[in-house]
């Protein structure tokens, strides 16, 4: 062989190689640090093994984090994300401005067995623009072992009164024990999600009929003053700087005897590679502070969704991984690798027709019910879409700022009444501004 013909050969080898690097596709996935989201990242080898002309680059960061770091992307076109996990706020207002791609996929995928309440939720003028990797709604855990040793019973719909009850029997600071966990990390889908809910849950709304804000009525007093004398009486030190995230590991080390929040959070807790305290765990709706509670309980509706933003030049790669991502086969996949009550739930109908996913999952039945009986829509004392967050474009500055009194209420260095009035006053700047109603 001669010197030029191996050359040649060298140089066709080398742009065969630089064609294969050339046309592989990075999609760069912005998402939010969870436990799932993690568990899928550990996964993105079955997918590149399966879709080997792309690879994955994912950027994980911190819930509040992550939110200002997509809005801003999206909000400026500034394309750093191909695949961008958002929820149920962030779906109706952007796919209105044309910042997001909709979603179609093929008979495979079964868009039909996405559950209606999820569906509904990702899906604006008749197009699906976000696919949801896992659904929630809000429940009580507890502690079976702590209520049998202070004498208590969870009632079938147990009311505010009962828990506050509940968690000064339950509490035993000597021993680390709190009786009740809740989120009080300030941000408007961190303690004014929870919030949301729990004022809701005493008849009260972030804004009435005609767009007046109602952080001073009655409905937000009760909550808010329940809330921070909970947090302050038998919550755990440092309970104004702890989401979801911080709550899930102190439930788990046995530190909790209550927690309500995100119905999501109930394969962690009863894991036992996770959880100190995975066989004592108890499920009940959420609690109502009125007789009647609005919408069975005031339950919220949240889908942490994968969406392709309309700037994203990779979308046909994006929307190969979206269909993987959150298609049956994945659940199969986790349920393989981890069992199957540690799938993502809260998305399709047939897992909850799936008897080893119920046989293994004790939580399911109160997962579902949670979140059928959720209602986000509009209605004639509340005009915006939504129940721990209103879907208008203000909400997230708004919702950040009275996070801020909220959790300055918890720590102490605000009153009750001083956060409700600071909160009333930014809200009715910040709506005044932009011009509700419009």
């Amino acid at each position: 062989m001669t010197f030029r013909t191996m050359l040649a050969g060298a140089v066709s080898l080398l742009a065969f190689a630089t064609t294969s690097v050339q046309a592989q596709t990075t999609l760069t996935i912005g998402t939010v640090n969870n436990s799932d989201m993690i568990r899928m990242q550990g996964l993105t080898d079955e997918f590149e093994k399966a879709h080997s002309d792309v690879k994955l680059n994912w950027v994980t960061l911190e819930e509040n984090i992550l939110r200002q770091r997509v809005t801003t992307d999206i909000a400026t076109k500034g394309g750093q994300f191909d695949v961008m996990t958002i929820g149920t706020y962030e779906v109706p207002i952007w796919a209105k401005n044309e910042w997001l791609a909709p979603l179609e996929f093929d008979a495979a995928y079964e868009v039909d067995d996405l559950l209606p309440p999820m569906r509904n939720a990702l899906t604006v003028d008749g197009k699906l623009y976000a696919a949801p990797f896992y659904g929630e709604s809000v429940m009580t855990l507890y502690r079976k072992d702590l209520f049998e040793k202070a004498g208590l019973e969870m009632p079938e719909k147990p009311t505010w009164d009962f828990i506050a009850e509940a968690a000064e029997k339950t509490t035993d600071k000597d021993a680390g024990i709190y009786g009740i966990c809740l989120r009080g990390k300030p941000g408007w889908g961190e303690n004014m999600g929870f919030l949301g809910y729990m004022s809701r849950s005493f008849g009260a709304n972030y804004f009435d009929a005609d767009w007046k804000p109602q952080f001073e009525s009655e409905g937000w007093k009760q909550a808010i003053s329940l809330y921070v004398d909970l947090m302050q009486k038998y919550g755990p030190p440092g309970a104004a700087s702890n989401g979801f995230n911080e709550n899930l590991s102190l439930f788990g080390q046995g530190k909790c005897g209550m927690w309500i929040d995100a119905t999501v959070a109930a394969s962690f807790v009863t894991d036992t590679k996770q959880s100190q305290v995975a066989d004592q765990v108890g499920f009940a709706p959420a609690p109502c502070g009125v007789e009647n509670c609005p919408n069975e309980g005031a339950n919220w509706l949240w889908a942490w969704s994968l969406a392709i933003p309309e700037s994203s030049q990779k979308k046909d790669a994006a929307k190969q991984f979206i269909a993987w991502a959150t298609s049956k086969e994945y659940t199969e996949l986790v349920a393989a690798n981890e069992g199957w009550a540690n799938v993502p739930p809260g998305t399709r109908t047939s897992l909850y027709e799936n008897e080893e996913y119920l046989n293994a999952a004790p939580f399911a039945e109160q997962t579902l019910k949670a979140i059928n009986n959720a209602d986000p829509s509009a209605s004639d004392d509340k005009p915006y879409i939504g129940l721990q967050f209103a879907a208008i474009p203000e909400w997230q500055g708004l919702g950040a700022a009275v996070g801020q009194q909220m959790a300055a209420a918890v720590s102490g260095n605000m009153s009750v009444d001083d956060a409700l009035a600071a909160a009333q006053s930014q809200a009715e700047r910040e709506i005044s501004r932009a011009g509700y109603p419009k």
